[in-house]
């Protein structure tokens, strides 16, 4: 009785080669080439981060030729000056275009297809999402820097004729231009989760605007809850972080606090990727 054998496969041969496990920096070159190759995010950004520059500019300029020094304590002025350096319009430029962003990193490849590419190309859907979300992190958190650091040095150079231009070393000043630059990535962040929850580009960013930018308009500092509601958010996070000290402010019995912004911060890019993750791993796409 004769046994068959089996001849050794070439392991040159096609079938004997396997395509090697993707690894993670593969899956960021992925996803920085898949960023920049939407059309519309350099324009948008490009565009965008030269009107908020312009914007935090033409304040300083009006600060600086209607603004008279007298006998205001140090903290008003400096107080002055770095309202001048980042103003809430800028603040609320960046939250929309960082959402936008955010959304469309992901509703782009939901509207044409290519996620169900990229999620059989690399089955753990989660390591795809943080791949995407340091990706985006990073090119906002440049975006930041970049707008966040020209405002302030352009800005304080103007104001320094009057005398109250701040440096960065000030540890204030360098608070409130950290947090300036931070804000792009949470808020994008933030909308990179709604655009896994919802799949739809107009709608997440309806979402963006709605509990970003809408909501917090509806709590106060009147009541405990609500203030505490109201703290909770991204946009009064910024606001806070934006002022010296309360002073010069309305008094409130349930005033918010650094920490407690900072840690908003923290808490709602967290958040919005570990729903985001729960979301993309169940779904079937």
């Amino acid at each position: 009785m004769s046994t068959m054998t089996l001849a050794p496969t070439d392991p040159t041969s096609p079938a004997a080669r396997t395509e090697p496990r993707a690894r993670f920096v593969d899956l960021l070159a992925a996803e920085w080439i898949k960023f920049w190759s939407l059309r519309s995010i350099p324009w948008v950004l490009g565009l965008s981060a030269l009107v908020i520059v312009a914007a935090n500019l033409k304040s300083a300029l009006y600060t600086h030729d209607h603004y008279t020094p007298g006998d205001d304590d140090p903290a008003t002025m400096a107080q002055v000056a770095l309202d001048n350096a980042y103003i809430n319009a800028s603040a609320t430029i960046l939250l929309l275009v960082a959402g936008a962003v955010g959304v469309i990193v992901i509703t782009g490849e939901y509207a044409t297809g290519l996620i169900r590419t990229t999620l059989a190309a690399v089955p753990d859907r989660r390591a795809v999402l943080l791949a995407k979300a340091c990706v985006l992190a990073s090119v906002m958190l440049g975006f930041g820097v970049l707008t966040a650091g020209v405002s302030f040095g352009a800005s304080q150079a103007i104001l320094s004729g009057l005398g109250i231009g701040q440096s960065i070393a000030d540890p204030q000043a360098l608070r409130y231009v950290t947090a300036a630059a931070l804000f792009g990535p949470v808020c994008a962040l933030i909308g990179l989760g709604l655009g896994v929850v919802v799949r739809h580009t107009a709608a997440a960013v309806v979402g963006v605007v709605l509990v970003l930018f809408v909501l917090p308009s509806f709590f106060t500092e009147t009541y405990r809850w609500s203030a505490d509601l109201l703290h909770a958010m991204p946009l009064p996070a910024w606001k806070r972080l934006a002022l010296i000290s309360l002073t010069h402010q309305r008094p409130t019995e349930y005033p918010a606090t650094v920490a407690g912004a900072w840690t908003t911060y923290a808490v709602w890019p967290l958040v919005s990727l570990a729903v985001a993750a729960v979301v993309i791993r169940r779904r079937d796409h």
